[in-house]
């Protein structure tokens, strides 16, 4: 089980940091633009492209930004609002970091976070803010229990037949965790970066 997991159990505050990143290929967008329907051209005719003074073919923009699912999924943090400011184009390759920091929470666990999210040269492609539900008492029980019942997410999701390009991207996700620094929790990149 990731340490996120672990500190969303332990209680979600003020200041936490969440850290992960990955690298992103061309296979990837062609399964995103399957499942979202998003075949613009930019993402897939070098023609299109230099008409739009792009170095080359870029991800979209809501892959990117999904990388907060994968830390909001993590902490069972339920999103009630997400506001995408694209700053840069993430080209296939190009490896994106992401620090998620908790910076405010209500009485009722509605919590609001900033994402800031880098490329391999620290430059800023892509910052948000996510706001929404940390887990309380009756969902931290029942990630305890997926926890005795030696449930991890890969796991769960294999068990319902996701298709497989999909298994594989959980996979991608889930394969290893390390703790480093108070107040920061990071997911290894599984492309060992």
């Amino acid at each position: 089980m990731s340490s996120m997991r672990m500190k969303a159990i332990e209680g979600i505050s003020v200041g936490d940091t969440f850290i992960t990143s990955r690298t992103f290929t061309e296979q990837e967008v062609m399964d995103f633009a399957k499942i979202s329907r998003d075949y613009n051209p930019v993402h897939f005719d070098e023609r299109f492209v230099k008409a739009m003074k792009f170095n080359g073919k870029i991800c979209h923009g809501l892959l990117v930004g999904s990388m907060v699912t994968e830390i909001g999924g993590q902490l069972g943090w339920l999103a009630t609002e997400m506001d995408f400011k694209f700053q840069k184009p993430v080209y296939f390759g190009d490896t994106i970091k992401i620090d998620l920091t908790v910076i405010d929470m209500d009485e009722n666990g509605l919590a609001t976070s900033e994402a800031v999210f880098t490329n391999q040269d620290g430059a800023v492609v892509l910052e948000a803010v996510v706001k929404g539900f940390a887990p309380g008492e009756s969902g931290k029980h029942v990630m305890r229990t997926m926890i005795a019942e030696g449930e991890t997410p890969p796991t769960r999701y294999e068990k319902i037949g996701l298709p497989a390009p999909l298994n594989a991207l959980f996979n991608f996700y889930f394969t290893g965790v390390k703790k480093s620094g108070q107040n920061n929790i990071y997911l290894r990149d599984p492309c060992g970066l």
